[in-house]
């Protein structure tokens, strides 16, 4: 199975960083593509976080309340 992470997004041309504040899946949960898996935000803009891929969500690396730098991995899928 292929992994594939899942980064923080770049919100605004200054974000350097972004706060999850909600995780929308759990670890084991399946997603889709494009489906809303978290929400983060940044100091202007509140987001949705969508899975690039088709899968399980194998591991959220950040909990949410963690400031994230933008491009970090936040969690893994894992494709089927």
């Amino acid at each position: 199975m292929k992994e594939v992470n899942v980064i923080m997004p770049k919100l605004g041309m200054t974000m350097k960083e972004g706060l999850i504040v909600e995780w929308k899946k759990k670890e084991g949960d399946k997603v889709e593509k494009d489906e809303a898996i978290a929400v983060v935000e940044s100091e202007k803009i509140t987001a949705e976080v969508k899975s690039p891929e088709a899968g399980v969500l194998k591991k959220i690396v950040h909990k949410e309340g963690e400031e994230v730098n933008v491009g970090e991995t936040i969690a893994i899928i894992e494709r089927e």
